[in-house]
């Protein structure tokens, strides 16, 4: 899950500061989600899931295919 947050977030040319911002926490403890110290809680995966316009499932590892179920 760690490697998908960090290349949805490359692939969308955000920095971590912005998406800190959007998701109201410190650049800090982002870049321990992406690194994999911390443990992603489900709002914050909900919110990364709504901002790169994917499922959660997608984020968790669960599927390969980005666009979100309809």
């Amino acid at each position: 899950m760690f490697e998908r947050i960090r290349a949805l977030r490359e692939e969308s040319k955000k920095t971590q500061k912005e998406v800190a911002a959007y998701l109201s926490c410190d650049q800090s403890l982002y870049s321990k989600y992406e690194r994999g110290v911390r443990e992603v809680p489900v709002a914050v995966i909900i919110g990364l899931a709504k901002l790169y316009g994917t499922s959660t499932d997608h984020i968790l590892g669960l599927t390969d295919v980005k666009t979100p179920y309809k």
